[in-house]
């Protein structure tokens, strides 16, 4: 390949914001610190079908909000189920059916390189190599502190494991310890950056010094947003809330109307490519457990309080927050009142649960990445093609 950078596809699914957030975070950490390479971001969805667009990605998103105990059955059963089963039987044939596309895109852009932040390409790519349609190597970025069995794929190079616990789940799977690097779950560089408080609370107008709450809008699983803030905001005349609501425009809406009458203890946020700099005005944050949001507050030493974790892929990552003493749950909004009166009143507590949230975090996780499946390439030959039993 000399004369030419190196070529690296990723690609994702944008069956909710994480799997494509990790993708990005490879894509601008290539452009950052390896010039050498040229990586492209490619989300699945954009290559198949409306109608499996719609059952595949929004129905996920449709059965997580309205059903998650029903979410949470289909989690378990599918990764009990056997790769031969006939419940993934019909899945293969219905994505072989929908995703004609991808093979296009793939052959169009000719990468040295793959890396899936999901695992409906990576399932893709495995019939493609056991065809022998497509040669090169194809990496798995796992993006949750939990390990299911829908990654685990034929052919594939190596996988990329969120930290050492989950990469000896993997290898509990059956995938060789040699295929399998500890990188962290890819965040954008900017997580690297080192943010000073007093700035970033000013640019909220917020006083720097005050105990502040960064409320995420993912946190509606608990109550409705607005109650929260409500209680937060009586817990102590001293406690300031930035409440996140993203693109939701009347949840925006709504909580302006609150900040106007809170003399300047909330802040409203619609949605910002800035989440570092909002994190780094926030002594702790209320927020779901997802795989890259945690991520993303871990890689800036930022504890949390997960909330309603939907049963799953979101339970193992509070699972894997709370054990490692990065976090506390609440489960209603009595609970998390309760917690954050006792953080208040003890600050140590909360000290503590930052220096493991710093711990934790893995701020460099994208780098890494890239510099595993590049260091990789030249070992592809030495190990079997089939990394799974």
């Amino acid at each position: 390949m000399t004369g030419r950078r190196t070529r690296i596809a990723i690609f994702s699914v944008s069956a909710g914001a994480g799997h494509v957030r990790a993708a990005e975070a490879i894509e601008a950490a290539a452009a950052a610190w390896f010039p050498d390479v040229e990586a492209t971001h490619v989300d699945v969805m954009s290559l198949v079908s409306r109608a499996f667009r719609k059952t595949y990605a929004d129905g996920y998103l449709q059965v997580v909000a309205r059903g998650p105990a029903v979410w949470g059955y289909l989690y378990t059963k599918t990764d009990r189920a056997a790769a031969e089963s006939r419940l993934n039987r019909v899945r293969e044939a219905i994505e072989r059916l929908s995703t004609r596309r991808f093979e296009a895109r793939l052959r169009e852009l000719d990468p040295d390189i793959v890396i899936c932040t999901h695992f409906l390409p990576a399932q893709l790519l495995s019939r493609m190599l056991r065809r022998g349609t497509f040669d090169r190597p194809v990496w798995v970025q796992v993006t949750d502190f939990d390990f299911h069995a829908s990654w685990i794929h034929e052919r594939m190079t190596g996988y990329l494991a969120a930290d050492d616990g989950i990469a000896r789940r993997m290898t509990e799977r059956g995938i060789p310890p040699d295929a399998i690097r500890v990188t962290g779950i890819p965040v954008m560089p900017v997580f690297g950056e080192a943010l000073a408080r007093e700035a970033c609370a000013a640019e909220l107008g917020l006083l720097h010094a005050r105990p502040t709450v960064l409320l995420l809008a993912g946190s509606a699983g608990v109550t409705a947003i607005s109650t929260l803030v409500d209680r937060l905001l009586a817990l102590d005349a001293a406690l300031q809330v930035i409440a996140v609501a993203g693109r939701r425009e009347a949840l925006l809406d709504d909580l302006r109307r609150r900040a106007a009458a809170a003399d300047g203890r909330l802040v409203a946020v619609g949605f910002t490519t800035t989440i570092e700099r909002v994190m780094a005005a926030a002594d702790i944050a209320v927020t779901k457990p997802g795989g890259l949001t945690t991520s993303e507050c871990l890689a800036t030493g930022l504890p949390m309080i997960v909330v309603s974790p939907i049963p799953g892929q979101e339970e193992r990552n509070a699972e894997f927050l709370l054990a490692n003493g990065a976090a506390l749950r609440a489960d209603s909004a009595d609970a998390l009142a309760a917690h954050m009166a006792a953080l208040l009143a003890e600050p140590e507590r909360l000290a503590s649960l930052a220096a493991n949230a710093r711990r934790l975090g893995r701020p460099d996780a994208a780098r890494r990445v890239l510099e595993a499946v590049l260091a990789g390439r030249s070992a592809v030959e030495d190990r079997p093609a089939d990394v799974v039993p």
